[in-house]
C-alpha cells in the first residue's frame, strides 16, 4: 500500500494554517453577512415600526393578508378597519403590510 502514499508525504504529516488568516475569513464572512442581510431586515423593521406609528383614522391600508381597507378607529393594539359599507374588522396594529395613497379603495372598485 505504500506505493498509494509517498513516503516523504507521511512522515511530514499536515501543515497548520495561519491562524490569523482563518481569523480574517470569519470576520469578513461576519461582515458580509452583515451588510447583506442584517442590516437592511433592521431597516425595513424600523421604516415599518415608523409606518405603524404614524396610522391615523381615515387612513387606506393593506393588511399582510391583502385586505384593503381604511381606518376608522384607533386603538392602543388594534385597528379598526372598514372594508366595505357597514363591514368592519378588528387587525392588529402590526399586521398593517402598508399605506396606500388616498383614493385607492374608490379605484380599486372600478
Amino acid at each position: 500500500m505504500s506505493f498509494f502514499i509517498s513516503d516523504a508525504m507521511a512522515e511530514t504529516g499536515t501543515q497548520q494554517g495561519d491562524p490569523m488568516m482563518s481569523l480574517l475569513f470569519f470576520g469578513g464572512l461576519f461582515l458580509i453577512m452583515y451588510l447583506m442581510i442584517i442590516r437592511p431586515q433592521s431597516k425595513r423593521m424600523k421604516e415599518h415600526k415608523n409606518m405603524v406609528a404614524a396610522l391615523g383614522k381615515g387612513d387606506e391600508i393593506v393588511t399582510n393578508g391583502g385586505i384593503l381597507g381604511k381606518i376608522v378607529n384607533i386603538g392602543d393594539m388594534f385597528l379598526t378597519v372598514e372594508v366595505a359599507e357597514g363591514i368592519e374588522l378588528k387587525i392588529q396594529r402590526e399586521m398593517v403590510a402598508a399605506l396606500m395613497p388616498k383614493g385607492t379603495i374608490k379605484d380599486a372598485n372600478k
